[in-house]
Order: structure tokens, then sequence, then C-alpha cells
């Protein structure tokens, strides 16, 4: 079982940037398709982006042109760079593979944007 630790959420600025980190452990993630999700208050878990182990990305619409998703099999660690951000981008953002495996869920880092 791959355990996932997010960090690097924070307090920022409209139009500011966070880069956020996914780091696995107990086994590799090389072969998997990784993703980040967020949850906002009173909204239900989505998907922001998504990276296969083929290098395949999926971004959600509204984060397109502002989120860069990467990966480091190297390091085991998955990164999403955050730019532009809005007040909408508030939220905990968490990794996992995909499907999401349900014992694999982290804590999260929450990010909070200020207008």
């Amino acid at each position: 079982q791959v355990q996932l630790v997010e960090s690097g959420g924070g307090l920022v600025q409209a139009g500011g940037s966070l880069r956020l980190s996914c780091a696995a452990s107990g086994r590799t993630i090389r072969g998997s398709t990784m993703g980040w999700f967020r949850q906002a208050p009173g909204k239900e878990r989505e998907l922001v982006a998504r990276m296969g182990w083929n290098g395949v990305i999926y971004y959600t619409e509204s984060v397109k042109g502002r989120f860069t998703i990467s990966r480091d099999n190297a390091k085991n660690t998955v990164y999403l760079q955050m730019s532009s951000l809005k007040p909408e981008d508030t939220a905990v953002y968490y990794c996992n593979e995909l499907p999401p495996r349900p014992d694999s869920w982290g804590q999260g880092t929450q990010v909070t944007v200020s207008s």
C-alpha cells in the first residue's frame, strides 16, 4: 500500500503562486496515474489534474493555463505548480492514484487564496 503525504499549501493573495508536493512511500508510483484533487468547504472532492505513467496529462477546465502537474519518479513525488491563483481555488488539496485508492488518502494540504 502506498502512503501519500501532501505539502506546500498556505495562504496566498489572489494572483500568487504555490507549489504543492506529494511524496509517496511504501512502493513506487512510477507505473501509476497520479492525480491532484481538491475539496472546498461544502463541496465534493474534485479531480484537478492527472498525469499518466506515460506523461499524458489532463486538467479540469477551471485550472487550465494556470496549474501544471509534474512528477519526479526518482523521488517518487508528484507536484502541482499553481499560478494566478483565485479565491475559488481555496480548498484542501490531496493527491492519490487513479482510480483513487480509499486507503491512500492523506491529510491533504490547505490552500487559501485571499482576494
